[in-house]
């Protein structure tokens, strides 16, 4: 039964935590297959890698530095440039949404040096969205331990078993991906990140929240934001209106002038 029990919460540990950036990880690595370019995953899973090596190397300072607590300015910081990236590749896909520029711009190889170009972006995204919770993950599976007495046959198991689960959801995600046409799969992705970069924001507002340095009023409907896992005060919810209102705003502007006659 311990064995059962330490298996269960080390895998749901890895899992709330890595499913998110999973699915990142996993949209953003369709978008390069169906954009034909596909060699530039390389950079995502690059940039995972090097999350996973600079989180054990926080956790570690954590652990030693800061007896095992994360450090509350490091996050916010952390998830206010993910955000901000988010926002960034979500405008770009709905940039490149429309199949018939797209399809010009990849015979004239001008989208795959605009993906060239953005390269860099890709790498930070997946670093940033699995440096988030790598290092926590990692404190949080090292308290386990320890409450635990220690790392045993349990907890292997049970992280063994997210790892595996985690696989075969991108897998999913990949297969599902490439099945889809590709101004939808744009879409899509476009809207998943958007969504994504609202919940870093309040996420970022949270942790100076915790700090003291910013006010919590609970909005309306705060429980089912919660349970969104989204920041259910208004402090996060007025820059995510301000946000959601300027990208349809946006939006607005580039239908406006795709319809406009001398567009």
């Amino acid at each position: 039964m311990n064995l059962l029990s330490s298996a269960l919460q080390s895998g749901a540990i890895l899992l709330r935590e890595g499913l998110e950036a999973m699915l990142i990880v996993a949209v953003l690595a369709g978008v390069l297959t169906k954009s034909g370019a596909g060699a530039r995953v390389r950079l995502l899973y690059l940039g995972a890698g090097v999350a996973l090596v600079a989180s054990l190397g926080m956790a570690v300072v954590f652990a030693y530095l800061f007896n095992g607590a994360h450090n509350d300015w490091l996050e916010a910081g952390v998830m206010a440039v993910a955000a901000g990236l988010m926002f960034y590749m979500s405008g770009w896909l709905y940039l490149k949404q429309d199949p018939r520029s797209l399809a010009a711009h990849l015979k004239q190889g001008a989208d795959k040096a605009a993906l060239t170009g953005a390269g860099f972006s890709f790498f930070s995204l997946a670093f940033l969205a699995v440096f988030r919770e790598g290092a926590e993950t990692m404190l949080f599976l090292q308290a386990l331990a320890k409450t635990e007495g220690g790392w045993n046959l349990g907890l292997a198991l049970g992280l063994a078993g997210a790892c595996a689960l985690l696989a075969l959801s991108y897998a999913v995600m990949r297969r599902a991906t490439l099945k889809l046409p590709l101004r939808p799969v744009f879409l899509v992705t476009s809207a998943f990140l958007f969504v994504m970069g609202l919940r870093f924001v309040g996420a970022a507002v949270q942790e100076l929240q915790e700090q003291q340095l910013v006010g919590f009023d609970e909005a309306p409907f705060g429980a089912a934001l919660s349970s969104l896992g989204f920041n259910p005060t208004w402090e996060a919810l007025g820059p995510q209106l301000a946000l959601i209102l300027i990208a349809a705003l946006a939006a607005l502007a580039l239908r406006t002038r795709a319809a406009s006659p001398s567009a």
